[in-house]
């Protein structure tokens, strides 16, 4: 790529940003840095361990998987939830987070077939918990107590008539 098409990306890139992020106040770096953390501190650093395992030591310090996936998968975590405010929906993707780690380790390791029970459970559990929430979270949104008590209160009226049955 040619610097003309770098500084084209980063122009891009800082445009969105104060699109997404400026909501008509004056952007500081305080500002970037408070939505912008998971993505200069976190992922980097998970990053760097994966750089580490595959070029560095050449495979040899397969240990380095299992952080690295904590980290890169925690950081994109933190990033959604801290741009889109969902701190309360997104909290089961730390424990999905050490599922990648793991699933790294036994991907690029010598696959040891009782990784997948650990790695099993976390991801289960996971997505019971981020479903549980973001379900009980839509259906708080979009529904009130009164729709459910009259919902509540026409399903109990017709057990109560009911339909007959016709025999023959």
């Amino acid at each position: 790529m040619n610097n003309r098409a770098l500084m084209g990306l980063g122009l891009l890139a800082v445009g969105a940003l104060l699109l997404i992020f400026g909501k008509g106040e004056a952007i500081g770096t305080g500002t970037m840095i408070s939505y912008l953390w998971p993505s200069m501190f976190v992922i980097p650093l998970g990053l760097f361990f994966h750089w580490m395992y595959f070029s560095m030591l050449e495979k040899r310090g397969i240990g380095l998987l299992i952080p690295g996936g904590i980290l890169i998968t925690a950081g994109v975590v933190c990033q959604i939830a801290t741009v889109f405010g969902s701190w309360g929906y997104m909290w089961p993707g730390f424990i999905f987070a050490v599922a990648v780690g793991l699933f790294e380790f036994y991907f690029f390791g010598g696959r040891n077939k009782w990784l997948l029970i650990p790695i099993n459970i976390l991801s289960v559990l996971s997505a019971l918990f981020f479903m549980v929430f973001s379900i009980g979270s839509l259906i708080g949104r979009f529904t009130s107590q009164p729709i459910i008590a009259m919902l509540l209160i026409v399903a109990g009226a017709v057990l109560l008539v009911g339909f007959k049955k016709r025999t023959v």
